[in-house]
């Protein structure tokens, strides 16, 4: 058996739709360093506010395509134009606020760029670099690491950070390890790879 196997066991919410399977075995939990990818994620999860997840999932290579592959110094340049642009979008979750926030999120990651800050370095310093294991239990909306994420966060001027969305953020991207005990994935990262 391989990952992407519907035989394998698999966290609750990645057991009945083929994409969210496929998601949760390649991407969900894998703990990223990579900074683009980490700002990218973290902008998909504030559009996910509201909504569910395989909303922003369906809509990912569109989001991709709008947003010119998540590139933060080329949203961190779009104007009004593109606002109204993606806004016109049918690809996109057309939400002003949302679509304003991650071109503010943007122009933030190029700041700290531009002052020798990796986006890496400041997402992972939360927890000295370190996977935390999550309850995996219970389900749980936020945490304490969350919601001190989410006030470092909103202090540096970023939006639909809360820390909700923050949680997510930071189980996505392998932060906190939240594959139940019986997932295949939770059984791969206790083995270390």
């Amino acid at each position: 058996m391989t990952a992407r196997d519907p035989a394998l066991p698999h966290c609750t919410w990645a057991r009945n739709d083929a994409l969210m399977r496929d998601y949760h075995d390649t991407e969900w939990g894998v703990p990223q360093h990579y900074d683009r990818l980490l700002w990218e994620m973290l902008m998909l999860e504030g559009f996910q506010a509201g909504l569910s997840w395989i909303t922003v999932l369906r809509k990912h290579a569109a989001f991709r395509e709008a947003f010119c592959g998540f590139d933060p110094h080329q949203v961190a340049a779009f104007t009004e134009h593109d606002v109204q642009r993606l806004l016109g979008n049918p690809g996109i979750i057309r939400a002003r606020a949302k679509i304003e926030a991650t071109i503010t999120g943007a122009r933030i990651y190029c700041q700290m760029a531009a002052q020798g800050e990796s986006f890496s370095d400041f997402c992972w310093h939360f927890t000295n670099g370190q996977v935390l294991e999550g309850d995996r239990v219970t389900q749980i909306a936020s945490t304490p690491l969350s919601a001190q994420i989410s006030a470092a966060l909103k202090k540096r001027g970023f939006k639909f950070v809360g820390p909700t969305i923050v949680y997510a953020w930071i189980q996505a991207v392998g932060i906190v390890n939240d594959h139940s005990a019986e997932c295949f994935c939770r059984r791969r990262q206790d083995a270390g790879y």
